[in-house]
């Protein structure tokens, strides 16, 4: 069995120095001579992520609990059937899927090969280099003649370097050189050219579709604005991240490698301020993972390369904490869920039960493990190492290599059970296990990756969402699962059967115009209330709306009292009200009850009383889409045609076979008063809405 050491680190200048000689080097865009470089130094440079001495760590890690179902998956992945892949399917046109799988190959079997030496793993992992190099371009957009980087030419290069590290002495210098070559030439001055025009704008002329790339299917989405755009999307940080690495990689060897670091460094710093204070990310949990993961690496490569530290660029403990508070696991079925295809040749991913999460966007994946497995070693934050321990899920190799499972560990405080982000989102629950419940209000402005989505509502309990936000909407406006991002298919409010602004998709998934903010958020012991004011989002669409507040009150465990107040001016109006059962796995059931309405989930249920006044109905709807888009059925409660609208809604959650209470709603004077018991809990609240802020009193 071959096992990679410390001298894997030292080949890559001197095999460079070998080759580069008698190759021609053609790097107008980022400024590259055609000089050979200069090997370094003996022992001058370190292995991007790890060192021969990490070796034993990274194996034990391979067996560790947390890490060995994820491992095994790694292991049981077909060699056969990925080598036919590279061998005969992959078009070296299509880098939106063929090259993402053939880096994927190489992520996966030059890691296993660093772990175990196994001679078949290193064989596909070789195979699936050779096949990246060629590709004669390494992505889909283009500046004039000029391809630039925004994912496969980023994520690529990278990989291709971390490979280098694992694979080692099974690298011919003639290899090495011809990988580090095409990295040069097809890497940087894609990464480069994309990085420079976020930081310059104004300098672009004119970003577009490469012509000769498989993506008909996207060449309708206009790129005019993206240079804009992209300044507060993942898309910035991952070509920036990956021309950093690149930089650390050549620095020493070229000079221009201090330019290209310069770059990174600067862009970097600027996009650090898309966090919060408090570490919020505004792309959603599953955005926030792949994001913070390349902002991390680029800091951990930096820090390791060339002892330049900017680990600390961002809040990285707050950010975990951030992640932390968006997990809201569900108990898992076994249920199967229809396929959903994004772009040809892209099914759009699944969370699993266990990994369930606040949704809010365009979130289609779980909590990934590797950010807080860094932020453990780097931070000594005993949070974050919990997170790497116990929560989320283990889907990148980079948790393999950070992973220490000596450092110590602390469960969340229970300050963490409520909180408002500094994004306007807010999060109140009673634990973090699949049985506890989760409230989440989506409030705050817009974001890429957004949906129509202000003062929605998510709630999970007793093992279930039971108030939800659909998964795996489309990308593509001309798609039917597009309408999953409008206000109707969200737990939110309607005016005359309209959501508040949303644009067209014509640019992709960028931000709307629409604004929420929170006006009030209180809690105390068992419960917390919140009120949110979306009025200029709806008024966007309909100029007659004065006033659109929602106002939460969580009784924890498991009541939720909605408050919903809309206004107009001179033209009534209809508003409704929508309740989105989840129905993902068609084992939702809904009905009317008496005068309110039910959801029933396998494990809980959830029962919905309005407070009944004059032009208020109750009715159950379902989203237009057809059986092969999906299921989306909802309860909606309506308020007739007028100009002011006050409506009273009370939600309680129960186990499957439990009951749920006796609740009474009823108008006195200017408040509302909810009485009764539910579950042995007594309630007596009052909420007066004289005030812009209503007034909660707990008997």
């Amino acid at each position: 069995m071959h096992t990679p050491t410390r001298r894997t680190f030292l080949k890559s200048s001197a095999a460079l120095a070998a080759a580069l000689p008698f190759a021609r080097l053609d790097l107008p865009a980022a400024g590259l001579s055609g000089t050979p470089l200069p090997p370094l130094p003996a022992g001058a440079r370190r292995g991007l992520l790890f060192d021969a001495a990490d070796l034993a760590r990274i194996r034990a890690n391979t067996q560790h609990p947390r890490f060995a179902a994820y491992w095994q998956s790694l292991l049981d992945a077909d060699i056969a059937a990925a080598t036919t892949f590279l061998t005969k399917e992959l078009r070296t046109t299509n880098q939106v899927t063929h090259l993402l799988r053939a880096q994927q190959i190489l992520d996966r079997a030059s890691f296993i090969y660093l772990v175990n030496g196994d001679p078949a793993q290193r064989d596909l992992a070789k195979l699936a280099m050779r096949r990246m190099l060629d590709f004669e371009e390494w992505d889909c957009f283009v500046e004039g003649g000029k391809v630039l980087g925004l994912q496969r030419a980023t994520e690529g290069t990278f990989a291709l370097l971390l490979a280098l590290d694992c694979l080692g002495d099974a690298v011919t210098p003639a290899e090495r050189a011809e990988v580090e070559q095409a990295i040069l030439t097809k890497g940087i001055p894609a990464c480069h050219a994309t990085v420079y025009g976020l930081k310059y704008p104004d300098r672009v002329q004119g970003w577009g579709w490469n012509p000769r790339s498989e993506v008909d299917s996207l060449r309708h989405i206009s790129l005019k604005r993206w240079p804009l755009i992209l300044n507060s999307t993942n898309l910035k940080i991952i070509p920036t991240a990956c021309l950093g690495i690149a930089a650390c990689w050549f620095r020493g060897r070229t000079p221009e490698a201090d330019s290209w670091l310069e770059l990174a460094r600067s862009s970097a710093k600027s996009f650090s301020t898309m966090y919060g204070s408090d570490g919020s990310y505004d792309e959603g949990v599953s955005y926030w993972g792949y994001t913070t993961l390349y902002l991390a690496l680029f800091a951990e490569v930096l820090w390791r390369t060339q002892g330049i530290d900017d680990r600390s660029l961002i809040n990285y403990p707050g950010t975990v904490r951030y992640a932390l508070g968006n997990t809201m696991p569900t108990i898992d079925d076994h249920r199967s869920v229809a396929a959903v295809t994004h772009l040809p040749g892209y099914t759009m991913p699944v969370v699993k039960p266990e990994f369930d999460i606040v949704n809010h966007g365009d979130a289609n994946g779980g909590v990934e493990v590797s950010v807080a497995t860094w932020v453990a070693r780097t931070h000594h934050d005993p949070l974050s190492q919990y997170v790497a321990a116990d929560i989320g899920e283990a889907k990148h190799t980079y948790g393999l290599v950070w992973f220490d499972a000596s450092l110590p560990s602390a469960p969340p405080p229970p300050a963490l059970l409520d909180v408002r982000q500094s994004n306007d989102i807010v999060i109140s629950r009673t634990g973090w296990t699949a049985r506890d419940c989760v409230l989440a209000l989506r409030s705050g402005g817009p974001g890429n990756h957004e949906h129509a989505d202000r003062n929605s509502v998510i709630f999970k309990a007793y093992g279930e969402r039971l108030l939800h936000d659909p998964f795996r909407a489309a990308y593509i406006a001309s798609q039917p699962r597009w309408m999953l991002r409008l206000t109707g298919a969200h737990t939110a409010v309607l005016i005359n059967g309209q959501g508040h602004q949303y644009h067209d998709g014509s640019e992709g998934t960028n931000a709307s115009w629409a604004f929420a903010r929170v006006t009030d958020y209180r809690t105390g012991p068992g419960w917390m209330t919140v009120t949110s004011d979306a009025t200029d989002a709806y008024a966007l669409v309909n100029d007659k709306v004065t006033r659109v507040l929602r106002t939460l009150v969580y009784l924890k465990p498991d009541v939720v009292v909605f408050l919903d107040r809309v206004t107009l001016k001179d033209t009534p109006a209809s508003v409704q009200l929508r309740f989105q059962a989840n129905n993902e796995d068609l084992a939702a059931t809904l009905a009317l009850p008496g005068e309110n309405f039910l959801i029933t989930r396998p494990h809980a249920s959830l029962l919905g009383r309005v407070a009944r006044t004059p032009g208020v109905t109750v009715r159950l709807g379902k989203l237009p889409l057809e059986e092969k888009d999906g299921s989306q059925p909802y309860a909606e409660v309506e308020s007739a045609a007028a100009a002011s609208h006050e409506i009273l809604t009370v939600c309680s959650a129960r186990p499957k076979g439990e009951a749920h209470g006796d609740l009474q709603l009823a108008r006195e004077g200017a408040a509302w008063r909810v009485t009764g018991t539910h579950a042995g809990q007594k309630i007596n609240l009052t909420l007066d809405a004289t005030g812009a802020q209503p007034v909660l009193t707990l008997a």
